[in-house]
């Protein structure tokens, strides 16, 4: 039976690695940070799985486990990181500008709170809709609707973004 439980947990992680390291990475703006979210949320999910599969929507789940590691991760002691202003070579001469915009982009979206965050993430990049979010954030509909409003406000008005071709 657990051998059976640890080949399911296994190939559920591995189909769901990306999504929820792009959920990760939208919230953190970092992939190392990303990848740290999301081998921590697979981890308690694993030590849990039973009870994800009683909940009946593991994706929803483990989402949730993400969105609370994320917001975890700011009660730890971090580690100082060392800003550079050199930039790293690209691979054309198109590449420092999808650079510039992505950077652009996360750190427009790392001046938002992280419920906004969350929401902008969930919904406008994971595609999700109203109610997955809402149920991923453990909120109603409303909340969700409002935050994203909220958020899109925000960035719309955002310096990082005024610019860009967004």
């Amino acid at each position: 039976m657990k051998q059976a439980l640890d080949e399911e947990f296994r190939e559920f992680m591995h189909g769901r690695w990306p999504t929820m390291v792009r959920l990760a990475y939208g919230l953190t703006g970092d992939l190392g940070h990303a990848e740290d979210v999301a081998q921590a949320a697979f981890a308690k999910a694993y030590a849990a799985w039973p009870r994800v599969l009683r909940a009946g929507n593991p994706d929803a789940y483990v989402r949730q486990i993400v969105i609370n590691e994320n917001r975890n991760r700011f009660r730890k002691r971090r580690v100082a990181e060392r800003l550079t202003n050199v930039m790293p070579e690209g691979n054309g001469p198109n590449a420092f500008r999808e650079i510039d915009d992505r950077s652009a982009l996360l750190a427009a979206l790392q001046a938002l709170g992280p419920r906004q965050r969350a929401v902008v993430v969930l919904r406008y990049w994971l595609n999700l809709s109203e109610a997955e979010v809402a149920a991923a954030m453990n909120c109603s509909v409303g909340t969700v609707k409002s935050q994203a409003s909220r958020a899109l406000a925000t960035l719309r008005n955002s310096a990082e973004l005024v610019d860009g071709d967004f």
